[in-house]
């Protein structure tokens, strides 16, 4: 196995001033090497992770990061700049870029080596001595966690020889230059990084490979790839280790004689090879310097090893820092438990590890089930009509993939082979495979398999939201018997919701410990699905109905004035919150109409009217970026560049950026161009029966000119609008825009602030 990083996949004076040109830069010498196969293919990969979430971290740090199918095996490239490079992180700039590459198929172990990386970037004295070293191959060699003077041989050394199972000193043992930098160079960071690697503070106690909650596991010590068990204490640690993790926290606690507190706690995040150890580290951290025993589990792409039953019994404490669902959550239950987002486990464990224990403190334990997946992102204290809202967007979010899929096919066959292909017979029983018609109806009726999952993923989505994966089983009947009494989508969101609330009654009966076991396969799918069954079928079942045949005809019959102001609200809802819970009620009351093998031609003008308004707010924003430039600062000015991608593929999100940085001017321009776009739409009687796909599908909509006519119109007054809002903006006097050094001397401050996961 190559190493994954060397001295030629090093750039130590990295001159790109964005985030893209800093990903580029770092990815050719990826493919120079052979590492990266389609370099546009995987920056685009690079760009869809950087989408989910800033990989800035605190301390000057940024890690784009991306699984992709362009790589042909797990690489690293380092670069250091001088100027320093915005990544989102809350203290600024930062001045060393780690690109993490994995194929899309990495094996466990080569995954175990991205995540024991992301652990050293927790180590002050390694991120110091990356910024004093001057030598490409010295840096490569630190990064592997080689020491120095063996840097040069094992540039030459067979791959197999470097990665041995036999340890390596940590990054702080690598020279003494590099160990312990002089004040000059660390002063000399480039763009206050050293600065902000002072503001960090001193490292943990005990040498950089022992301590924490894991063996070997703190500080980031110990060769690449090291992985071990979680386990209380130091034991199996090493000396150092131990000592680090028995004195401070008896020391803490009071006495020798009282046990230190102890939390347990679990990490992942969507890739699953950053920030996931990266957050265990910094918790791991936090707790010895706050004297707590603290075993993390994580939860990342190179699978995870469950904690001991044992250990997470003797814990005080829970913290869950996680972008996805925690792996059997359950386990948890009955303990004092915090959950926040990856990135909160990250910049303040220290905060976390203080509320769980003020939780212990005060007794709040909970005795029922684990928080649902939805519960997890809420605030202590929400009301029922936030919690409702969850629940139906998380049936809404899953969903969704099934109408695009199946919306996209169906379209595709009306466009091969005709109207007429709802007609033609199964696939199964007629398929020539040199006639176009068969392989129309072959997709058209792929497309209604697809489409049929649409109530009852629904349903059971919804469900879940409230009841975890006991609420899928009744979710899924209830949604199917929706399809069977031509309940529909209104059918699809009762019954979802009867479902969890059927299942959370049940959860809270008090049951014998026997039976405990057989609840969750047995008893509650049983009863539940019962239940639902019951009253979809015989009591509310066919009110629903009538309510959606009711909807279904006044659609129908909407004309002249009365389509136009529809398509004006529907346009409002589009761009109000781009891609939040008003934009997704107005996209899916228009995918609930075209969610039929023939849907109404008022349905399809609805779907067109939704998607037509929903490119208008990215798309402005792009050109507003292009004709008044000097309006937008440098960062919106590239993100201008991907929007018309964006807008053009129908994603409103991507004038997220924008609005975010200036909502007074942005949302209301974004409105009101979105309304013209609707209201022509529907003017136009432009149809539409794909629910996805911008002006890719095109080709399938009716009356495509005048449609493209509505679009145009609703960017260019967003746009005229954004743009004379900004003109006539004054700014405060004596305020200028800050430098990268303001944000770095800001970074003690910014680290107070919760970040949003």
């Amino acid at each position: 196995m190559s190493d994954m990083i060397t001295a030629d996949l090093v750039d130590l004076d990295l001159s790109a001033d964005t985030k893209e040109a800093a990903a580029r830069a770092l990815a050719e010498r990826m493919a120079a090497k052979g590492r990266v196969t389609d370099l546009e293919g995987f920056l685009a990969d690079v760009a869809a992770r950087e989408a989910q979430m800033p990989t800035g971290l605190d301390g000057g740090i940024g890690i784009p990061h991306c699984r992709s199918a362009h790589v042909t095996e797990p690489t690293l490239a380092f670069g250091r700049s001088a100027a320093g490079i915005d990544f989102g992180a809350p203290d600024g700039p930062a001045d060393l870029v780690f690109l993490i590459a994995a194929p899309a198929g990495a094996d466990d172990a080569h995954l175990t080596i991205l995540s024991s990386l992301a652990r050293q970037l927790m180590n002050a004295e390694f991120t110091a001595a990356l910024r004093s070293v001057d030598d490409p191959g010295r840096a490569a060699a630190l990064i592997r966690g080689e020491a120095a003077e063996d840097a040069e041989a094992s540039e030459e050394a067979p791959a197999a020889e470097r990665t041995g199972a036999a340890p390596a000193p940590g990054p702080a043992s690598a020279s003494p230059s590099a160990a312990a930098p002089s004040s000059e160079d660390s002063a000399a960071g480039a763009g206050g990084a050293g600065r902000r690697a002072a503001a960090r503070g001193p490292p943990p106690p005990g040498p950089p490979g022992g301590g924490g909650g894991r063996a070997g596991g703190g500080g980031g010590g110990g060769p690449l790839g090291s992985s071990p068990a979680p386990r209380w204490g130091g034991a199996g640690a090493g000396p150092a280790g131990a000592a680090a993790d028995t004195t401070a926290p008896a020391a803490a606690s009071g006495g020798a004689d009282r046990p230190p507190f102890r939390i347990v706690a679990v990490t992942s995040c969507p890739t699953g090879i950053a920030h996931t150890y990266m957050a265990a580290e910094s918790l791991e951290n936090a707790g010895r310097e706050a004297g707590v025993e603290v075993v993390v589990e994580t939860q990342g792409s190179a699978g995870f090893t469950r904690l001991d039953p044992a250990v997470i019994a003797a814990a005080d404490g829970v913290i869950f820092a996680h972008d996805v669902p925690v792996r059997d959550k359950e386990r948890f239950a009955g303990k004092p438990t915090v959950d926040v987002g990856v990135k909160a486990g990250i910049n303040r464990p220290g905060e976390l590890i203080t509320e769980v224990r003020g939780k212990a403190a005060r007794g709040e334990a909970t005795t029922a089930a684990a928080p649902t997946p939805v519960e997890r992102a809420g605030e202590a204290g929400e009301g029922y009509g936030t919690k409702l809202r969850k629940w139906l967007m998380s049936g809404v979010s899953y969903m969704v993939p099934f109408v695009a899929a199946g919306g996209l096919l169906i379209a595709l066959g009306f466009a091969l082979g005709g109207y007429k292909i709802n007609k033609a017979p199964s696939v199964m029983d007629h398929f020539v495979w040199t006639q176009t018609d068969s392989w129309a109806a072959l997709l058209f009726q792929i497309g209604g398999v697809a489409f049929a999952f649409l109530v009852p993923v629904l349903a059971g989505y919804i469900a879940y939201g409230m009841a975890d994966r006991p609420g899928l089983v009744p979710g899924f009947v209830g949604g199917s018997i929706a399809l069977t009494i031509n309940a529909g989508f209104l059918g699809g969101l009762a019954a979802g919701l009867i479902a969890g609330g059927v299942v959370m009654a049940i959860q809270k009966v008090r049951i014998p410990q026997a039976l405990r076991g057989i609840m969750p396969v047995v008893v509650i799918p049983l009863i539940s699905s019962a239940v639902v069954g019951f009253l979809m079928f015989v009591v509310i079942g066919k009110p629903i109905a009538s309510a959606q045949k009711g909807m279904t005809d006044w659609l129908n019959g909407l004309t002249g004035t009365n389509a136009i102001l529809l398509g004006a609200l529907l346009g409002l809802m589009m761009c109000f919150d781009l891609g939040g819970p008003v934009n997704k009620v107005a996209y899916t009351f228009a995918t609930a109409g075209i969610a039929v093998s023939n849907p109404s031609d008022s349905a399809m003008k609805i779907m067109a009217a939704v998607m037509a308004a929903g490119m208008v707010p990215p798309l402005a924003m792009a050109l507003a970026t292009t004709v008044r430039g000097r309006l937008f600062t440098q960062t919106e000015r590239e993100n201008g560049k991907a929007a018309w991608v964006l807008g053009a593929s129908f994603i409103s999100e991507g004038a997220i950026p924008f609005a975010a940085a200036d909502p007074l001017r942005v949302i209301p321009s974004a409105m009101a161009g979105g309304a013209v776009t609707g209201a022509l739409s529907m003017a136009f009687g432009a149809t539409l029966r794909a629910p996805h796909g911008g002006i890719f599908v095109v080709p399938l909509i009716g009356n495509p000119f005048l449609y493209l006519i509505a679009i145009a119109a609703g960017v260019c007054v967003t746009t005229a609008l954004v743009v004379a809002l900004k003109t006539l903006r004054k700014a405060a006097p004596g305020t200028a825009v800050p430098e990268a050094g303001a944000n770095a001397q800001m970074a003690s401050a910014d680290r107070k602030q919760p970040v949003a996961a």
